[in-house]
């Protein structure tokens, strides 16, 4: 049976600057657990606690787990890598001085950083990607996090393919996997991400599943992504307008999704990421309607 978690950035508290306050994690974390799920991801570092024995007390108190950790890393670049593996594995510690072996480094591209990428999420066109030399430059630097995060804390790493970076289109998810190794890089299936960026989310997942180390619940609007491209809105204007709706309200289709999932055998976890801009709504009603509709799906 997938268990199921809920995420900071559906309380606003993404790793984007950007203008609002989200709650606290103490809100945060309360609300996970009263809206009925059982874990959580950690969000950025510095939003839950950095020391391991407060952590622990503030997750395990509300009888949670800690799941994984979001750390983007600008992998285009050499000259970064160094810096991301130092940030990967100080965060792969605190997790693991937590929840021992279970938690993931959630690996990205500092999404957003680009404006060529940012602008056009949802319609990049090939000749925004990366050429073949900033491609091995690219999983180069996936696989030394990887790899540096396991040596040093036993965790393992799997990439967030994600709109707004340059690993966004279903043929560049394809090219990243196609160059790393799969004993040593994962992959989390964000099936809103896929969605937005171009691709059939149970295609993508039954192309990848094998690959597949952590699973993102995330819906998307195709009414609100037709209009970020009659628009040209960009990505945080596209967040703004609810591109990444409530489950069961997009077009994500999660019933063979979770019957995918289970083809697959699939024992991990399956984590909500409603992504929200401070100020957007009510998320503690959004997390039980999710909850609620999860529920129906039958998990």
């Amino acid at each position: 049976m997938i268990k199921i978690a809920n995420a900071p950035c559906s309380w606003g508290a993404l790793e984007f600057d950007l203008e609002g306050k989200a709650p606290d994690y103490v809100q945060v974390l309360n609300e996970i657990a009263e809206t009925g799920y059982a874990g959580t991801e950690l969000g950025d570092w510095g939003f839950m606690p950095t020391d391991p024995e407060k952590l622990s007390q503030e997750i395990q108190s509300r009888d949670l787990v800690l799941l994984g950790a979001f750390v983007p890393v600008f992998l285009k670049i050499p000259a970064s890598h160094q810096a991301g593996i130092e940030v990967a594995v100080r965060t792969a510690r605190l997790m693991a001085a937590v929840e021992d072996t279970l938690p993931l480094i959630i690996l990205a591209d500092q999404n957003g950083r680009v404006p060529e990428r940012a602008n056009n999420a949802g319609r990049v066109t090939p000749e925004m990607g990366l050429s073949d030399t900033e491609w091995q430059i690219y999983a180069e630097g996936a696989m030394r996090v990887a790899e540096a995060v396991k040596k040093e804390t036993g965790l393992r790493t799997a990439f967030h393919h994600h709109c707004a970076g340059y690993v966004e289109t279903p043929a560049e998810i394809n090219q990243l996997m196609s160059l790393t190794d799969p004993l040593t890089l994962g992959l989390v299936f964000d099936c809103g991400h896929y969605q937005f960026g171009g691709g059939d989310a149970v295609e993508g997942l039954r192309r990848h599943g094998k690959r597949v180390w952590h699973f993102h619940f995330k819906d998307y609007d195709p009414g609100v992504g037709k209009q970020v491209a009659e628009n040209g809105w960009n990505y945080f204007q596209a967040l703004r307008q609810g591109v990444f709706c409530e489950l069961g309200k997009g077009e994500v289709d999660f019933p063979s999704l979770m019957k995918e999932l289970e083809k697959l055998d699939y024992a991990g976890w399956g984590v909500v990421e409603q992504d929200v801009l401070p100020g957007m709504g009510k998320p503690k009603e959004s997390a039980r309607r999710n909850r609620d509709y999860i529920r129906w799906l039958g998990y």
